[in-house]
C-alpha cells in the first residue's frame, strides 16, 4: 500500500500530527493487533495533542514572560513564609476565569516578578492568554503609539489578553497622559479580564503617584483606575522583608521572602469630572 500520498494529503489538510502518528503506526508491526477503531482513535489523539502543544507554545511566545517560571517550581521547603494554601488556590486559575486582579507589593528583590510570571504561566497552560510588560515600557509604547496615530489599536491589544502583568507599577509619578492611558486600560479590562500589578509601593500610597486634578474648588488626588483594580483584587499580596540587596549584604538568602495577605486598599472617595478617583 502506498502511504506517501496519504501522508502528503494529511499534511496539506494541516493534520501533521495525524500524519506523523500514521507513519509511526505503519512502521510498528504490533499495531496490526489493534482494531481499526483503536488505531484511528490513536491518530485523533495525536492530532489533538499536537494542536494543543502548538497553541500552548504560541500563547507562551506571545506572553513575553520575563521569567521562565511555573508554580510547580516554587520551593516551600525553605523558610520563606509562603502561604501555600493561598498559592495553590491561585494556581487553579479560577481567579482568571472570575476576572479578578492580583496586587503584589514588596521591596525590590523579593520575587514579585517571578511569582507573577509563574501564575501567568499557569493561566497560559490552562488555556488563557497573557502579556507581560514593565510600567515604563508600557507608557513609552503608548506615547509612541499616540505620536504615530496607532494609540487606539495599541489599547485594544493591551485589553485583549486574559492576564496582563504590569511590573514595577507606581515606581514614579505618572504624567497626565499616562494617567489617562492607564484609566483607559483599566476601564477596558474591568470585569472582563484580569490584571497583575507588582509594586514596591503600598497600595494605599498609589494615589500619591497619580497626577492631581482640580474641579475649580479643591485638589483631588487618586486614580479611578487603581480603585478599579483594587475593587476586583480582594486582598493584595504583600511580600514582606528586606530587599534582595540588603539581604545579600548581610549574608542572607537573596531569595528568601515572606508572602501574606493584607486587607489594604485605596481610601474611599468620589468621582470628579476629570475621571479620577477622589
Amino acid at each position: 500500500m502506498l502511504i506517501k500520498p496519504t501522508l502528503e494529503r494529511l499534511r496539506a489538510l494541516r493534520l501533521s500530527g495525524m500524519a506523523e502518528a500514521l507513519a509511526r503506526q505503519m512502521e510498528d508491526p504490533g499495531m496490526t493487533r489493534l482494531s481499526f477503531e483503536e488505531r484511528f482513535s490513536l491518530l485523533v489523539d495525536q492530532q489533538w495533542l499536537s494542536r494543543q502543544n502548538k497553541a500552548l507554545a504560541r500563547r507562551l511566545k506571545n506572553a513575553h514572560l520575563k521569567h521562565a517560571a511555573c508554580v510547580e517550581d516554587i520551593d516551600y521547603r525553605h523558610p520563606r513564609g509562603l502561604d501555600r494554601a493561598l498559592l495553590q488556590s491561585l494556581s487553579t486559575s479560577q481567579w482568571v476565569a472570575a476576572h479578578h486582579n492580583l496586587l503584589m507589593v514588596g521591596p525590590c528583590g523579593v520575587g514579585k516578578s517571578y511569582l507573577a510570571c509563574a501564575l501567568a504561566h499557569r493561566a497560559v497552560r490552562d488555556g488563557f492568554t497573557a502579556l507581560y510588560t514593565r510600567a515604563t515600557r508600557l507608557f513609552r509604547e503608548l506615547a509612541l503609539a499616540r505620536a504615530d496615530g496607532s494609540l487606539d489599536e495599541r489599547l485594544r491589544q493591551i485589553a485583549r489578553p486574559d492576564v496582563l502583568i504590569v511590573d514595577d507599577w507606581a515606581m514614579s509619578a505618572l504624567s497626565e497622559s499616562e494617567r489617562r492611558d492607564f484609566l483607559e486600560i483599566c476601564e477596558d479590562r474591568y470585569r472582563t479580564r484580569s490584571t497583575i500589578l507588582t509594586s514596591q509601593l503600598a497600595v494605599g500610597h498609589w494615589h500619591e503617584q497619580i497626577p492631581t486634578c482640580r474641579d475649580g474648588r479643591r485638589q483631588h488626588p487618586g486614580p479611578l483606575g487603581a480603585q478599579r483594580l483594587s475593587h476586583r483584587a480582594g486582598r493584595p499580596l504583600y511580600a514582606q522583608g528586606k530587599s534582595g540587596a540588603d539581604r545579600r549584604g548581610q549574608g542572607g538568602d537573596a531569595g528568601a521572602w515572606n508572602l501574606k495577605t493584607a486587607a489594604d486598599g485605596l481610601p474611599p472617595g468620589r468621582r470628579c469630572n476629570k475621571l479620577c478617583y477622589c
